[in-house]
């Protein structure tokens, strides 16, 4: 389960709207209790594929390293990443899988025509064959920063 409060929830979908008809992308931050995976923010990155950014997103090495920086001055954890699929829905692609990191909370964000609609995570299985869908229960705590 990932408890994600409502202002991240948010921010992950004005991002998707913002950048539609391209793909966003982003990370989680939280805690990981005993895997129960409390959520505080999330962080818009740049989406840097040279190509295909309406059906594929690339977080540069550069910006990857400053989100661990940012979650270590902020003493949270980076639970996973976050990334839209415009005109498509909230569902892992083949090219989400080819590239999944074990551990990882993946939020997908459907977007509509310019609409952000559902929001699903998921979870890599161990043996790579596939996504496990993860319960999303909405909370209001945030971390403050």
């Amino acid at each position: 389960m990932i408890q994600l409060n409502h202002t991240a929830l948010h921010k992950a979908k004005l991002h998707a709207m913002q950048t539609y008809p391209e793909e966003c992308c982003g990370i989680i931050l939280g805690t990981d209790i005993n895997g129960a995976r409390i959520v505080c923010d999330v962080v818009g990155l740049q989406n840097t594929k040279d190509d295909e950014r309406t059906r594929r997103y690339l977080i540069g090495p550069d910006d990857y390293k400053r989100a661990e920086e940012f979650a270590a001055k902020e003493c949270v954890q980076i639970l996973g990443l976050y990334h839209s699929h415009p005109d498509h829905p909230a569902v892992p692609s083949q090219f989400d899988l080819d590239h999944a990191l074990p551990w990882f909370s993946y939020l997908i964000v459907s977007v509509e025509k310019g609409v952000p609609c559902a929001a699903r995570s998921w979870l890599l299985r161990h043996d790579r064959s596939g996504f496990d869908e993860e319960t999303i229960a909405a909370h209001e705590a945030t971390i403050a920063s």
